[in-house]
């Protein structure tokens, strides 16, 4: 058994924590204000996680985290905000200063929110804000030995000049079973944007099609129903309240109304039915001579030359498209492009 969580709440409601206040893998003090937290951690106190509603006597929980921030003695602290609603413009803020979690009470159980303490507090403790801002600043650059370059052109020459029968055959059975181009080009990020090839295996003027495939035939929905915010359903929030008291504000839409935490509630649960990413059960766009070299991976040998061009190597990430890479541009994720894209993946 690891040693106990050392957990400093601030707030006074007790209830929110009473799970975490009685579990044994947890050691909790609350102070119910800020002075009393301020003067609990001034006095020497380090613990692992320090958990502060957004509201409290003498300041608030922002106020608390940057307060840590700017002392180095608390670098390894980690830091979790509760609110009592859901608010758009809370959740933003927690973001932009760094935050290490967010909650909207009520919590989830007592073991989950222990598991997920115990990864923050040992994450802080292995990489520390200052650490981690070091790693985020300093400039690094991402010089190409010679010798990958030379063992990436090697590779690829010889094997474009070892594969062309077999390219030249899968050619022509292409221009034969369809009209259009035998390539295709889409726009992938590797160190920087690049055109990316690869044999056409599809039927042209597939990409039309995709928006009534995804709907109907995507592997990644977990629903095949369509869902809207229902404002008959009541939140359960208001519902244990006194008459006419809503849990955050009342929102006015069209005729409907309903309250904010309950509003954003829904459209939460809504976006999990929505997919980011497609892949279409039994692909009808898919042709034969396509599906035969999309199994065999033949599909993929014009990627050689994306090899030669520079845009590519030989071992390396695989690169992205354009939509996905525009969400990895922040953090350590983003140092993937320093690099270039490989034909191999990790």
């Amino acid at each position: 058994m690891d040693t106990k969580l050392s957990l400093l709440y601030i707030g006074q409601s007790s209830d929110s924590i009473k799970g975490l206040k009685d579990h044994p893998e947890v050691s909790l003090i609350q102070c119910t204000n800020a002075l009393e937290a301020i003067r609990y951690l001034k006095s020497g106190q380090k613990p692992d996680v320090v958990i502060s509603d957004y509201f409290i006597s003498g300041g608030s929980g922002i106020e608390i985290h940057e307060w840590l921030r700017e002392r180095v003695d608390f670098d390894r602290v980690a830091f979790i905000l509760l609110t009592h609603e859901f608010r758009e413009d809370f959740i933003r803020k927690a973001f932009e200063t760094r935050m290490d979690d967010f909650f909207v009470l009520p919590l989830p159980s007592a073991d989950s929110m222990v598991g997920r303490i115990r990864f923050l507090a040992d994450y802080r403790n292995k990489y520390s804000i200052s650490t981690y801002h070091k790693i985020l600043t300093e400039d690094q650059k991402y010089e190409m030995p010679w010798s990958k370059r030379a063992f990436d052109l090697f590779v690829a020459i010889f094997a474009l000049i070892c594969l062309s029968p077999i390219l030249l055959i899968v050619v022509l059975a292409i221009r034969l079973e369809s009209k259009g181009k035998v390539y295709y080009i889409s726009e992938r990020v590797g160190r920087e944007p690049f055109d990316f090839y690869k044999l056409r295996s599809m039927r042209t003027g597939a990409d039309k099609e995709l928006k009534n495939l995804a709907r109907d035939k995507n592997q990644y929905s977990t629903s095949s129903e369509h869902h809207e915010i229902d404002f008959s359903k009541p939140c359960p929030v208001c519902a244990k309240l006194p008459h006419g008291k809503s849990c955050s504000p009342i929102m006015h839409i069209g005729s409907e109304k309903m309250c904010d935490y309950w509003y954003n509630t829904q459209k939460r649960e809504i976006a999990k039915t929505k997919s980011a990413f497609i892949k279409i059960a039994d692909d009808p766009r898919i042709t034969k001579v396509g599906k035969f070299i999309r199994n065999t991976s033949i599909d993929e040998l014009p990627q050689l030359i994306n090899v030669i061009k520079g845009d590519m190597s030989i071992v390396g990430n695989r690169p992205l498209p354009v939509y996905e890479a525009e969400l990895l541009t922040r953090g350590l994720a983003s140092k993937r492009f320093l690099a270039p894209a490989g034909i191999t993946g990790l």
